[in-house]
């Protein structure tokens, strides 16, 4: 820290000489012709016509020759090298450059183009122009840290130092865009819905509670889209998603963030059964317009998305891998089992969420191929529907990909005497200390009782999506700021 002090104090002194010289050292704007990636792609052409060129970038590196100098710099395109000589610039241009410039600044360079005797595209340099000082030095050992937290910390400098991880976020923005092309074409309308909610619902999660000045209120952040997207289709639209922010103020680990991105969507006059097929098609759509096939490699294992995807009942993976018998079991025994397999559930959890906490610690982790595991006990997720043919399952799937829970999918409880009845279930749990448990809202009650189509809806989130496509183990790895413990 007293070295980087030391330097930071020479960038100080540097940055008043500049001053002094009455040159702004963060100009407002920069007369860029071509950016690093154009120039190489059309050098000859430029070369041999002797156009002159202005580029722009940050210094990466600067080897000085006697009287003259090297220096790359790279824009958001590409890197390019540059050529100062003496007797072009003078001995006062040439000297004001190696007496200011650091690596690290943001400069901008005009000149025609030449390549040295090694073959290197190269821009010797008539003009220069400092675009912004920096004031701290870029690390050198930067690539490769160890210190995983500290890349997450200053993400900024992952970025200019890790290219792979810049590929990872220009990916994760493919895969959104695909999504919501794939959704538009289908006839789907992207909406917004409220993130700051009198009650919160949509979900078993803790909330993220805040205070509304000018009404005087209490407001929480959404666990959900759900409840106002489905007053949405009480309104009449058919077809709606909404991709943005959700905030649960839960555990932190590989598989979760205090805020996250999620993707929902409803389709009217649809169930499970038919959202299982459409998702195998935007599945297949997404990964054939990204990878060109639809094989990919997470954690050293293949993933084929060709379909049919394996189809699984939830009891049948409790009976297999946990051997218990879920029709069989009361919540009592259930709890017992789950205490003797070291497995920790919430205060207040009833029978489904005991089940589930057992399923998560031992079953999921068995399923890597793409998989829909069906037809969960009746109260674990209340906005959806019973089963016709067994009412004490849900008419829904969870999708399993690599050991992640990708996407949750139900044809939607739209009875609204049902689903009050399943709301007092879960007031009764908060009741008995279960804090995730899901609140009454009588506002979406009353927009229930005027009547919502047959509709089945679909909840994924983005973040762990994008950890599978991309290889990436933990879901800090592609969240630009991921939320970090203070130092």
């Amino acid at each position: 820290m007293i070295i980087i002090n030391e330097l930071r104090k020479k960038r100080l002194k540097k940055l008043k000489t500049i001053k002094e010289s009455g040159i702004n050292p963060y100009p407002e704007k920069t007369k860029r012709t071509f950016s690093a990636t154009e120039i190489l792609i059309n050098f000859k052409k430029l070369k041999n016509k002797k156009q002159r060129v202005t580029a722009v970038g940050r210094i990466k590196s600067i080897r000085e020759h006697g009287g003259s100098t090297f220096l790359n710099f790279e824009d958001g395109t590409g890197k390019i090298q540059a050529y100062l000589r003496r007797n072009k610039l003078g001995e006062k241009g040439y000297k004001f450059f190696l007496d200011n410039f650091d690596i690290g600044d943001f400069i901008e360079i005009s000149g025609i183009l030449f390549e040295t005797k090694k073959g290197e595209k190269t821009i010797e340099v008539s003009d220069f122009k400092m675009l912004a000082k920096a004031l701290l030095p870029l690390p050198e050992k930067w690539h490769g840290l160890k210190d995983i937290e500290e890349r997450y910390r200053k993400r900024y400098l992952d970025l200019l130092f890790n290219p792979e991880v810049k590929e990872k976020f220009i990916l994760r923005t493919k895969i959104i865009k695909e999504i919501r092309d794939f959704l538009d074409k289908k006839g789907f309308l992207e909406v917004e819905t409220p993130i700051l909610q009198p009650i919160y619902g949509g979900a078993k999660a803790k909330p993220f509670k805040t205070h509304l000045n000018a009404l005087n209120m209490d407001l929480y952040l959404r666990i959900a889209m759900e409840l106002y997207l489905k007053r949405l289709l009480v309104g009449g639209f058919e077809n709606v998603y909404e991709i943005g922010r959700i905030f649960r103020n839960e555990g932190m680990d590989k598989a979760h963030n205090p805020d996250f991105t999620m993707l929902e969507f409803y389709r009217a006059y649809t169930d499970y059964k038919d959202l299982m097929k459409f998702t195998e098609q935007l599945f297949v759509n997404l990964v054939k317009k990204i990878f060109k096939k639809t094989e990919i490699e997470y954690e050293g294992k293949k993933i084929d998305f060709t379909p049919p995807w394996q189809r699984i009942e939830f009891s049948q993976l409790l009976r297999k891998y946990a051997k218990i018998n879920l029709e069989d079991i009361n919540e009592k025994a259930l709890a017992k089992k789950a205490m003797e397999l070291g497995i920790k559930t919430e205060k207040g959890s009833g029978k489904s969420e005991i089940a589930d906490a057992i399923y998560k610690k031992i079953c999921r982790g068995h399923i890597w191929q793409p998989s829909f595991v069906l037809h969960h006990p009746l109260g674990s997720f209340p906005l959806a529907k019973a089963s016709e043919k067994n009412p004490d399952k849900l008419a829904n799937f969870q999708l399993v990909i690599g050991a992640w829970e990708i996407a949750l999918g139900f044809s939607e409880l739209n009875d609204p005497v049902e689903q009050r009845k399943r709301f007092e279930e879960q007031e009764k749990l908060l009741k008995k200390g279960f804090e995730e448990a899901q609140r009454k809202d009588e506002n979406f009650l009353e927009a229930l009782e005027h009547g919502m189509p047959p509709t089945s809806g679909f909840g994924m989130g983005i973040d762990r999506l994008a950890a599978l496509l991309t290889n990436s183990h933990s879901l800090r790895e592609v969240i630009l700021f991921p939320t970090m413990r203070p130092k």
